[in-house]
């Protein structure tokens, strides 16, 4: 008799037949619109275009459906994806009342939404909205930064800071991703960011006046090897790619100040050209973003 799969294996088996990591996302979408005639503004793909996200989404998805099983006797893909209706509003509206972020429930609602390839799923619950204010990463002490000896992370630290880049991409970056001398940015030296979020790849500059903080990790190296053979897990890599996007704003906008974070902003406060150059180093691409997290 052939052996049953679990609802774990066949879960993460649906997983892996999302996979998209390496292609376009910004292109897939754009066939989408263009295929439908319609102006549309959000449009997913159904794919996972980054390895973070599959990380975070299996988690998520592997998390509901070990209280689907706990809480519901549910053993079979084939019988949640019956009651998925029913049980995802449930699942979430049970977050909900124990207080979990908006950033939290958005994410569960995103990652379950596209495990059932259901993008109205559990429309009829109405998650807090996402703020400014209420996000706290990297925005003062934090209690892991006793848990981490920062003295022995200083070349990561400072190549962080000249950079600005992700976790998982400084994680995946080779020595050959450093280039000295980049005509295109002026001959100033820049890091090439092969598979960047949504498997996007971007050129960043080096801050000017970091550019040995950058350098030094490339000298005689092999041009296979990883920069960084290791990226502690309590390193709050956020709050350095806020520290480079503001360093990299004043160099671009010199004579302007950062953007007030008490009130609502006006065109006048922030010099746009700069601000969208910023978001194409830090691989956004959105004005809006990098104003509210990164620049105020």
């Amino acid at each position: 008799m052939a052996h049953r799969k679990s609802i774990i294996r066949e879960a993460i088996e649906r997983l892996d037949s999302f996979r998209g990591i390496g292609e376009s996302r910004r292109e897939a979408k754009r066939a989408i619109r263009e295929a439908s005639g319609e102006r549309m503004w959000t449009v997913s793909t159904g794919k996972i275009h980054s390895h973070t996200t599959r990380k975070v989404y299996q988690q998520q998805v592997l998390a509901f459906i070990n209280w689907a099983r706990d809480s519901h006797d549910i053993h079979r893909l084939a019988a949640l994806d019956e009651q998925a209706a029913v049980l995802v509003p449930k699942y979430l509206r049970l977050h909900l009342d124990e207080g979990k972020s908006a950033y939290t429930l958005q994410t569960e609602r995103s990652a379950l939404r596209l495990f059932f390839q259901n993008r109205t799923l559990a429309q009829e619950v109405v998650l807090p909205r996402r703020t400014r204010e209420t996000i706290t990463r990297s925005r003062g002490p934090a209690s892991s930064d006793g848990h981490i000896q920062l003295a022995n992370w200083q070349p990561l630290i400072r190549f962080l800071q000249a950079t600005g880049l992700r976790r998982d991409e400084i994680a995946h970056l080779h020595v050959r991703d450093i280039v000295a001398c980049d005509p295109a940015f002026q001959h100033r030296p820049t890091v090439f960011v092969a598979n960047g979020k949504g498997g996007k790849t971007r050129t960043v500059p080096v801050l000017a006046g970091r550019e040995q903080d950058v350098l030094s990790q490339k000298g005689e190296r092999a041009a296979d090897e990883l920069v960084f053979s290791r990226v502690p897990k309590r390193l709050r890599i956020h709050n350095y790619r806020r520290e480079y996007a503001q360093a990299l704003y004043q160099s671009l906008a010199p004579g302007w100040n950062l953007p007030p974070t008490q009130r609502r902003l006006k065109p006048s406060d922030y010099q746009p050209e700069a601000v969208m150059q910023v978001s194409q180093a830090l691989g956004h691409n959105r004005k809006d973003v990098v104003l509210r997290h990164y620049l105020r």
